[in-house]
């Protein structure tokens, strides 16, 4: 099967580009940029034809009206009809945007060019929340004008339940369901990361017992079992929940303190700034020394300094209202190393988590998250998660569902894990 990916990989990095890069990679990247002597079959009988359709430079480009973006609209639309013609390619992949308005304009202007030299659109729904910005942000022209561009695509794969209504809104022909899967990053988590967390808790419990560890079990904790290390990795915005976290271990430290408690919390952020404004106003909290000293901001991170902030961390603390917020691949991230998650009860991610997960908040009240953060440090050691990142959110399971659900536009006696529209909710 042959299709058009109408979609960017990194940069900017973000869920999103990540997961179409990885997806690129494992059906075998770019056809027209392979020799015929490597185009061997991957094993999900796929073959990806990939217009980079990149419009934002960083992150604080995403959403903003630039004339520069509208003329690459038109040369991205005319590299996908290119190889439509050229390649044979008849299957069309596009990401459609959440509720912002200069997004969506740009998905009119592409499936006004592209979708009538194609067969089959498929959406893939990587943001939530598009059919509530419709009927409760929009005005009745933005409404109908994307009703007539995206209506009925051939298939529409959403991520999570909460997102279904994106694709029935648009009245997608067959919808699938396809969690976010990753290549798993912490191994050795049974040998190395659960001892330690364990032997960790240990130390804490009695420290909070007001009892001293034993000589042994501060040694299979590190030096310094008083202090709780709670990681906080996405960008630094205050919608992503930076400052909610921040404000929620100072607060849990005023509590300890009361408790006359020796343990103490310490935020580990990891990101970068989206906005000049959040900077200097996260900038001014950390001028207060209470909030100097429980955070670290230790920037943005990848590759081994990101794993050893997932392996050394206790706890993960997320508490984001961000409006596009859908399964956050940093909560499989915390997942797949067994971490204590602290996150919102918020669009799509109570889904993610086991029922009655003790980690959940409501919004991002400072209190509540501190307690949280108090309750998970002396109950969870990170197994159950563990599990969970295990039975749901492996690379392989995401691939070979996303694969099935995508020939089945072609090979409708592969359609199991699709539901007509009707049935989906």
């Amino acid at each position: 099967m042959k299709l058009l990916v109408f979609a960017h990989t990194p940069p900017p990095h973000h869920g999103q580009s990540y997961m179409v890069q990885t997806m690129l990679a494992a059906f075998g990247g770019d056809r027209r940029r392979q020799k015929q002597a490597q185009t061997a079959d991957n094993g999900y009988g796929i073959e990806c034809y990939h217009v980079n359709a990149r419009f934002s430079k960083g992150l604080e480009d995403i959403g903003k009206l630039q004339i520069s973006k509208t003329l690459l609209i038109l040369l991205y639309c005319l590299q996908a009809i290119w190889c439509r013609f050229r390649y044979g390619v008849t299957n069309f992949y596009y990401v459609p945007a959440p509720g912002k308005l200069v997004a969506v304009q740009r998905d009119w202007l592409v499936m006004w060019i592209c979708r009538p030299f194609f067969k089959n659109v498929i959406l893939h729904w990587h943001a939530a929340g598009l059919a509530d910005w419709l009927e409760t942000v929009a005005q009745i022209r933005t409404r109908a004008i994307t009703f007539r561009a995206f209506r009925q695509p051939e298939l529409s794969v959403v991520i999570t339940k909460f997102n279904l209504a994106d694709a029935q809104k648009l009245l997608s022909r067959r919808v699938c369901n396809v969690d976010y899967g990753i290549l798993d990053p912490c191994r050795n988590f049974e040998t190395t990361v659960l001892p330690r967390r364990r032997a960790r808790w240990t130390a804490r419990a009695r420290l909070l017992a007001r009892e001293q560890p034993t000589p042994v079990e501060i040694a299979a904790a590190g030096s310094d079992p008083q202090i709780v290390r709670v990681l906080y990795l996405a960008h630094y915005m205050r919608e992503k929940g930076l400052f909610a976290a921040a404000e929620g271990v100072v607060t849990a430290n005023q509590i300890l303190q009361e408790r006359k408690s020796s343990v103490r919390l310490k935020l580990m952020a990891a990101g970068s700034f989206v906005s000049n404004e959040e900077k200097l106003a996260f900038e001014q909290l950390l001028e207060n020394p209470e909030f100097a000293s429980a955070v670290d901001c230790l920037g943005f991170l990848s590759g081994a300094k990101k794993e050893a902030a997932l392996r050394e961390a206790d706890l993960f603390c997320f508490p984001t209202l961000y409006a596009a917020e859908n399964q956050p691949i940093t909560l499989i991230e915390a997942m797949a190393f067994g971490l204590p998650i602290v996150t919102t009860r918020w669009r799509s991610l109570p889904e993610m988590l086991p029922p009655d997960y003790p980690g959940l908040v409501a919004n991002q009240d400072v209190e509540p998250i501190a307690m949280a953060l108090i309750e998970l440090m002396t109950q969870e050691t990170g197994e159950q998660l563990r599990q969970l990142y295990l039975d749901r959110f492996t690379l392989e399971r995401h691939l070979t569902s996303l694969a099935e659900a995508i020939r089945s536009v072609e090979q409708p006696e592969e359609a199991a894990p699709c539901l007509p529209v009707a049935q989906a909710s």
